[in-house]
């Protein structure tokens, strides 16, 4: 069945920030921003990531997150990128990273607006591994 159309009850400022690493702003948000590099790999881009997340968690408790990634590298004929970190952007981030965001902005996708209310219960860690038969898709965070 159909989710109504509702508006969001906040929509944030994107101000993407000069640096990488975690930043409040004016508007009581906290933006998130990672730059992947050409010599990272998919989990190191992973770790580092869910590494600002839970950095964002602990020092500015439950505040609205806004995640903007740059990738230098990594080009492929998926969409511009390698198989590996279009993955990242398209399976990775909507299912492991984005939940706990109210909004991404990432080279694929450009900015989104987390459909859902923003989790705060961000896991302690992030355990990448390859899918089992049954499983959770990789890069699930660990309860």
């Amino acid at each position: 069945m159909p989710r109504p159309f509702m508006e969001p009850s906040f929509v944030p400022e994107y101000d993407k920030p000069e640096a990488p690493g975690v930043w409040m702003n004016f508007d009581n948000t906290v933006s998130l921003y990672h730059i992947v590099e050409p010599e990272d790999s998919f989990e190191q881009a992973a770790q580092a990531l869910f590494a600002l997340l839970r950095e964002a968690q602990t020092r500015f408790p439950d505040w609205p997150r806004i995640l903007y990634l740059d990738i230098r590298g990594h080009r492929g004929d998926r969409a511009g990128f390698d198989a590996d970190f279009f993955e990242f952007q398209q399976d990775f981030l909507f299912a492991t990273v984005a939940p706990f965001t109210t909004a991404i902005d990432t080279p694929l996708t450009g900015p989104l607006l987390n459909p859902d209310v923003q989790r705060n219960d961000v896991p302690d860690q992030l355990v990448i591994g390859p899918p089992e038969s049954g499983s959770p898709e990789e890069g699930t965070p660990a309860p």
